[in-house]
């Protein structure tokens, strides 16, 4: 039988710099997208996919999300105390038990793969999931918890997968995919940001991943990846040499780059227009919007 994935990985010790100045005082993570910090976004989709455990790899200056994660009693009594009930809700579900999250610290960028690596001793010997909060994904049902339930069948490591313009293919990771089953592709190699005439397929990794333990091992050897850094698909693509499982899995949603400004715009108006709150202005302001640049043209 096959052990549940019940551990989630979040590296979040990037400073962030795409968004000064607004990250100089706080982390990217907790910038707001409609009325919710990135990173809860990212914990809503682990605790639907069944994770328990929730380890943070963190940096100097990001103390505003282990408050974030706090509980407030201050702020809770007044809630109480005045009837609001509904945000006494939103509040609590910010909440993490104690316990439940842990905070690691990546003391030298040295990328992704190392801040994975950082967290292998609270890991131990289980298949975990790693979620990168810049890719939200909006679907009917959670990325993470689609892959779940497929690799409960799969076992192995599994990555999330879209394709991508071919112009587009070096900022990613891309696959070299073996055998194509549809939703899920059997994958025989993985490349980091190929250039478009060098790259496999157009079918990109982003920022979900299930993985094994034997891939913290690989990352253990430290070997220095595209950009100088300690790369996270390098040490995927050394399990597929060592006869492991890789699947690439088409998710169903759709993926919003918030790690970009104009990834961010995007979602943020995705994500106002699919509440039913605030639907109906945003819609007549984007058409008086529309008509006043049309009539200035």
């Amino acid at each position: 039988m096959r052990r549940r994935v019940t551990k989630a990985v979040f590296p979040v010790a990037g400073l962030g710099t795409r968004f000064l100045p607004a990250t100089k005082s706080i982390p990217k993570e907790i910038l707001t997208l409609v009325d919710r910090p990135l990173i809860q976004y990212a914990i809503d989709e682990a605790r639907a996919a069944g994770i328990t455990e929730f380890i943070f790899v963190t940096s100097r200056g990001k103390s505003a999300l282990e408050d974030y994660f706090d509980h407030a009693p201050e702020l809770e009594a007044k809630l109480r105390r005045s009837n609001k009930t509904e945000l006494l809700e939103v509040l609590r579900g910010t909440n993490m038990e104690s316990g439940a999250i842990a905070y690691l610290r990546q003391h030298q960028p040295l990328g992704l793969g190392h801040a994975v690596w950082c967290a292998r001793r609270l890991i131990g010997a289980e298949p975990f999931a790693v979620i990168l909060p810049d890719d939200v994904i909006a679907g009917d049902v959670p990325c993470l918890k689609q892959m779940v339930d497929a690799h409960s069948e799969t076992g192995g490591n599994m990555v999330a997968a879209m394709e991508v313009p071919a112009d587009k293919v070096s900022a990613y990771g891309v696959l070299d995919v073996a055998e194509d089953m549809g939703m899920l592709a059997r994958v025989r190699g993985m490349v980091e940001k190929p250039k478009p005439e060098e790259a496999p397929s157009r079918l990109a990794v982003i920022g979900r991943y299930i993985l094994t333990p034997s891939v913290l091992k690989n990352l253990g050897k430290k070997r220095a990846g595209a950009g100088g850094e300690i790369q996270l698909t390098d040490a995927i693509a050394d399990d597929i040499a060592q006869g492991h499982d890789v699947f690439g899995f088409r998710f169903r949603g759709q993926r919003f780059d918030c790690g970009s400004k104009a990834g961010f715009l995007q979602a943020t108006l995705a994500f106002g227009l699919a509440r039913n709150d605030l639907h109906d202005d945003l819609i007549e302001f984007i058409e008086d919007v529309v008509a006043a640049r049309r009539a200035a043209q």
